[in-house]
């Protein structure tokens, strides 16, 4: 009898197990739902005067045996566009608050040469300005957005900047954009207002720079903000919840329209990690850092209610992404370093935390586009590889401007240790075909996990979609074998009734297209 009664306990422990073992996500379809749309701006990036991001990276010059436009390369020209990316940030970043906009417009001999005295001390010969950048964002099809100087500039200067670029009318400026050749203005519409202002762009405190911004964000424009300019305050450093409080308790909502945000997935700003040799363990602990941007966007956005309930200004996430140590042998102040499938996992989490806070998140910038960071391009002479964040971002693309689907998700779990992360992350949304895509990420990099899709308030007939895999969550796109990971055909979904069986490979990013 006892025997008996142990093998009961067992087996129902058993059953209870395999239960919880199985993630299960409901989707709320109904189309007469009321949602709100994912901003393409969420898919956007960021381009500082770093490293090699901007020289050897976007710009090669005109006279580079390397195809280009302008001197732009023609291969990133066409991976960008491909990519769909919607926003491009610049000039920094830290290199921001010591830009001088006037050092990099006119004749190029002719333009002063600094030195780059956050990123190396390299010297930055201004051969690469404002209207360059801005030429470069029509061919990528990108928005242009703009960091201004105020750690070391002025309210003139910045003033003159956006009638340099915006002004139809004859005035100083726009004469000088004339003589620079270009006639038609760009109409730049999201600015920043510093960066990082409570660090490389002042050491300010949150009182201090609320003044600072309400006169900047003054003179940019006139009293009704006729030319409809987008001004983002510089926000908080990760858990700086006062700074966010401070600045919507102190600036009008009259002169801002988005405050940002700055969290990078990172174990210890001592140790960063190498960037393809990491542990299970480091990469656990940035798999961790990565998914706090969820509690972090929460509370940001609470604090935001109280002063906006109606969601007039927007949650800017201007930097985000994984940051290790450099490579070997590279300069320590470029920030160059490879990109793996651990990237993926970041990208992956990190864009379905935005989609279901579309509500209050409307741009997000990925730090950085290429050769710095976690970048989506990484180049080498005439040479050009896509990381396997490139490829999340463009399997993701189909999210873009797109109505969000509600998710509810009961993961099971990723455990190492003591301790456990939730495995599974997802998003879902419609877009105006009344195609259905859901994002689906499995971050534990040695299990597959099965997941029950519960399809509520709409009946489908079929599902496809796209998987990122590789063998080994170290994995990574070299220039010896640039193809290693890429987009395959998911075959692990089955649509049964209203609901999909869904098998998710360890360490893998599915979308999934229901029709």
């Amino acid at each position: 009898m006892k025997l008996k009664a142990i093998f009961l306990f067992a087996f129902f422990i058993c059953c209870g197990y395999a239960v919880q073992a199985q993630t299960t996500i409901t989707v709320s379809a109904d189309d007469k739902a009321v949602n709100p749309t994912i901003s393409k701006y969420i898919y956007s990036h960021f381009a500082e005067h770093l490293g090699h991001g901007i020289y050897e990276g976007f710009y090669v010059g005109d006279t580079s045996h390397i195809p280009n436009t302008y001197g732009i390369r023609n291969d990133v020209i066409a991976a960008l566009k491909k990519m769909k990316i919607a926003a491009l940030r610049w000039p920094g970043g830290c290199f921001a608050d010591t830009y001088h906009w006037k050092d990099g417009v006119g004749p190029k001999d002719k333009r002063p040469a600094i030195i780059n005295k956050w990123w190396g001390g390299t010297v930055e010969d201004n051969s690469f300005g404002t209207n360059e950048f801005l030429n470069m964002c029509e061919l990528l099809g990108a928005e242009p957005y703009i960091s201004g100087n105020v750690g070391s500039g002025s309210v003139q200067e910045l003033s003159d900047w956006v009638n340099y670029v915006s002004s139809d009318s004859k005035n100083p400026m726009s004469d000088l954009r004339k003589a620079n050749g270009r006639d038609k203005p760009w109409k730049v519409k999201f600015w920043g207002i510093g960066n990082e202002a409570w660090g490389c762009g002042g050491n300010m405190t949150p009182e201090y720079y609320s003044n600072e911004f309400r006169k900047y964000s003054t003179f940019m424009t006139n009293w009704s903000n006729d030319n409809r300019i987008f001004r983002v305050a510089s926000g908080a450093n990760s858990d700086d919840y006062n700074w966010t409080e401070t600045l919507m308790k102190n600036i009008p909502q009259s002169l801002i329209e988005g405050i940002a945000l700055h969290h990078y997935a990172i174990i210890d700003w001592g140790h960063k990690s190498s960037a393809t040799k990491y542990t299970e363990r480091e990469y656990f602990a940035t798999m961790k850092s990565a998914l706090y941007m969820d509690t972090l966007v929460t509370r940001h956005s609470a604090i935001m209610d109280k002063y906006d309930p109606k969601k007039k200004i927007a949650l800017i996430v201007d930097e985000w992404g994984g940051w290790y140590d450099v490579e070997p042998g590279t300069n320590p102040g470029f920030l160059y370093q490879q990109n793996t499938m651990r990237d993926a996992m970041i990208a992956g989490t990190t864009l379905n935390i935005f989609n279901n806070h579309c509500d209050r998140v409307r741009m997000a910038n990925l730090a950085q586009c290429i050769n710095v960071l976690q970048a989506v391009i990484l180049t080498k002479g005439d040479k050009m590889i896509l990381t396997p964040t490139y490829y999340v971002m463009e399997m993701y693309n189909v999210h873009q401007n797109a109505t969000l689907v509600p998710v509810a998700v009961k993961s099971d779990d990723y455990v190492l240790g003591n301790e456990k992360l939730p495995a599974i992350s997802a998003s879902a949304s419609r877009d105006k075909d009344g195609v259905v895509h859901i994002s689906l990420v499995n971050i534990d990099p040695d299990h597959v996990h099965k997941i029950a899709l519960n399809l509520d308030g709409k009946t489908f007939t079929g599902v496809n979609g796209r998987l990122l895999a590789s063998a080994s969550v170290n994995d990574y796109n070299s220039f010896d074998n640039p193809g290693k990971i890429q987009p395959v055909e998911f075959k692990g979904a089955v649509l049964k009734g209203n609901g999909i069986n869904v098998t998710l490979p360890s360490a893998s990013v599915v979308v999934l297209t229901l029709k």
